[in-house]
């Protein structure tokens, strides 16, 4: 074992030190890195004066730091670069670690001091430091600290249980998506598909010693042949591949993790006395409950769904012109003809617009608008370690030329790397000794690969996809609070898509794209007319993509609401929940739970509604700029100190509220997707 005055990763660092780094550390850092949060602990115990904010709260809050630096940095890997010994090693630590912070949490001791500043509620603090109060003690009493006896344990066992399963869930899905492919040999079978994809799934085939292509389940390559391939029968295999991942009796099944996973929840749930296990989650959140949650749900149903069945009516009649009177519109079939539909009608088409949309200068632009609005700057960081030679680095510094934190930036698929998109911190911003310790963030992404003959072009909506991970980062970025637990984006998960989701609405001002999407070869900007037809798209098949997400949701909310466990009908709960808003036939043997990561291992159980609820209050916050003009310094200053740079520091409603001056209701968001009428003043 490495002393911890050898390991990198128990140095005090804000940027791992990634070229040091080996995976033989990762252990041992970790290990000594929970005796070492012990110790501090024991130290806080130690303390024999009255229990307050600045002995106990304070100390507390801060003692895990190491700890955090050195987990976040390995599962912040596992995430983006895993290897096969990082999965195994994150099968054996995840347990260990659920096992340690149950250590800390019923702690009674320590319990007891927390209890006794929150009972005896310190009168001279700030109010960020009383919200760290309630927000710690909270997560005592959530984490089962008043249970007693077989309870308490149950408690642990279970904890520990979910953690070696959520690692379990994400490894299964990273090597049923990374085995898949689907070899095709016929020229005329891809013929239409992107030069991008094509290439991707060619080096695929070569790599691996066959012709053609190798159709593969990355979304670089599955995206678009599922919108571009006429060969109606590969749209098929690959919808069916893709949907029946971890689904059925394979190596890699997910169906007994998943509803072990919910089962486990409930039974959570139970011990703390609610009901479900989404009456425990929204206690914590804006919704307050599982009622206010359906209510929106529910007005989005009546307003969108039948706007989404008149446009798949659209889709089926378009198809129908080529297919023929008896065709049956299929969920492969939806990309595919929705988007000769969308040609049809407004001239228009992602592979049109990809050449404007080359990687580098949309960084830029993205980087430009943020400068725009809140006067920052974005300057390489060659210096700074990386964990991959396609990763970047950049500082960020404020108006004023200090620095607000390093962003890395890792665009493009790898092996050993999740699918999606994310950004997530190395480091999060907190004050230590009057010192203001800044963030290192990440935006992690599977975009579109540059080849030999061209660069990374990204789609229309790979780059609205950049605008909000660019938000997440935003959020972290500006971070001004005092406790890493209150920092950037620790805030309710009803909340934290807010600043990220405000950022897409950019992607359709005029004035914003012309500043960057100029075409590749020519240099020549993106005509006004096409920006033009990009606006009046917007509302395209806005009702079939609410309901779709909706239909996410009410997975989400049906299982997370039961209240008697599962006895193997964990997919028959996923069908009933979505039957009176199918747009399309079902097709049997696929599913989403089983690879729905958002709810099993990405921490939006009984919460993936966030993302609708979100919307509702980032559209009506849009309109906030829209009056004053969306580039306006001194709307975007007051968005900034408002909210970004209050993480968790108060309650979110507060924070909103102090921006917009009320809540926010779903018809900011219906104004914006066409289904009501513009305002006007």
């Amino acid at each position: 074992m490495l002393f911890p005055r050898e390991n990198p990763l128990l140095r005090d660092f804000t940027v791992p030190p990634f070229g040091e780094i080996s995976e033989r550390e990762f252990e041992p850092a970790i290990m000594d890195a929970m005796e070492m949060h012990k110790d501090e602990i024991a130290e806080i115990l130690g303390n024999h004066h009255r229990p307050s904010f600045s002995n106990t709260i304070e100390p507390f809050t801060m003692s895990d730091l190491t700890l955090d630096k050195a987990v976040s940095t390995f599962f912040n890997l596992y995430a983006a670069a895993s290897t096969p010994g990082m999965e195994t090693l994150a099968a054996r630590l995840a347990p260990l670690l659920s096992a340690h912070e149950d250590s800390i949490m019923h702690n009674s001791k320590l319990f007891s001091r927390i209890r006794f500043v929150y009972t005896h509620f310190p009168k001279r603090i700030t109010p960020e430091q009383g919200r760290l109060l309630e927000v710690t003690y909270n997560d005592f009493v959530r984490s089962g600290a008043l249970l007693k006896g077989r309870d308490k344990q149950r408690f642990g066992d279970i904890s520990r249980r979910l953690a070696e399963l959520s690692v379990k869930f994400s490894t299964n899905l990273l090597h049923a998506r990374g085995e898949y492919y689907l070899n095709v040999t016929d020229p005329e079978s891809v013929k239409g598909v992107p030069a991008s994809a094509l290439a991707d799934a060619e080096k695929h085939a070569r790599d691996n010693g066959r012709e053609g292509w190798d159709i593969t389940l990355e979304e670089p390559v599955y995206f678009p042949f599922m919108t571009y391939c006429p060969d109606r029968e590969i749209r098929r295999k690959l919808y069916t591949a893709r949907g029946s991942v971890c689904l059925g009796g394979t190596k890699y099944d997910n169906l007994p993790v998943s509803e072990e996973i919910v089962n486990l929840r409930l039974e959570k749930a139970n011990l703390l006395g609610y009901d479900s296990y989404a009456d425990f989650v929204l206690r914590r959140r804006i919704a307050g409950n599982k009622e206010n949650v359906m209510r929106l749900l529910q007005e989005i149903i009546h307003a969108y769904l039948p706007v989404a069945r008149r446009e798949v009516a659209a889709v089926t009649e378009f198809a129908r012109r080529e297919q023929g009177p008896d065709f049956t519109l299929m969920p492969w079939d939806y990309a595919y003809y929705s988007r000769l539909l969308k040609l049809s009608l407004y001239h228009i088409d992602d592979e049109q617009m990809r050449p404007y949309f080359e990687l580098s200068r949309v960084e830029r632009g993205i980087f430009g608008l943020a400068g725009q609005l809140y006067g920052i700057r974005f300057t390489p960081a060659p210096d700074v370690a990386v964990y991959a030679p396609d990763v970047k680095a950049y500082r960020v510094d404020d108006s004023d030329g200090s620095m607000l934190g390093i962003l890395l930036v890792d665009y493009f698929p790898r092996k050993g790397k999740q699918g999606g998109a994310w950004t997530t911190e190395y480091c999060p911003q907190y004050m230590q000794d009057g010192r203001d310790v800044r963030p290192v963030v990440s935006i992690v992404t599977n975009f579109t690969r540059p080849t030999a003959g061209q660069p990374s072009l990204l789609t229309f909506g790979e780059v609205t996809t950049f605008l909000h991970e660019f938000g997440h980062s935003l959020h972290a970025l500006f971070s001004r609070v005092s406790y890493p637990r209150l920092s950037g984006t620790n805030v309710y998960r009803d909340f934290v898509e807010m600043p990220s989701q405000i950022m897409e609405n950019f992607a359709y001002e005029k004035k914003f794209l012309l500043t960057f999407a100029k075409h590749y070869i020519t240099g020549q900007p993106m005509p006004d007319e096409l920006i033009d037809r990009i606006r009046k798209s917007r509302h395209f098949n806005a009702g079939y993509s609410a309901i779709r997400q909706v239909g996410f949701a009410l997975i989400d909310m049906s299982l997370h609401s039961i209240t008697t466990p599962l006895r193997g009908n964990l997919m028959q709960v996923e069908k009933d929940c979505l039957r009176d808003i199918a747009l399309m036939p079902e097709v049997e043997g696929t599913g989403t739970t089983v690879h729905f990561s958002h709810i099993m291992d990405g921490g939006y159980a009984a919460g993936y509604y966030s993302y609708k609820w979100s919307e509702m209050l980032d559209a009506d916050a849009y309109e906030e700029f829209q009056k004053d003009g969306v580039f306006s310094p001194a709307v975007a200053s007051r968005f900034r100190s408002d909210i970004l740079e209050r993480g968790g520091s108060e309650a979110p409603e507060k924070l909103y509220e102090r921006f917009r001056g009320h809540q926010a209701t779903p018809e900011a968001m219906m104004r914006r997707d066409g289904i009501l009428p513009e305002r006007t003043n």
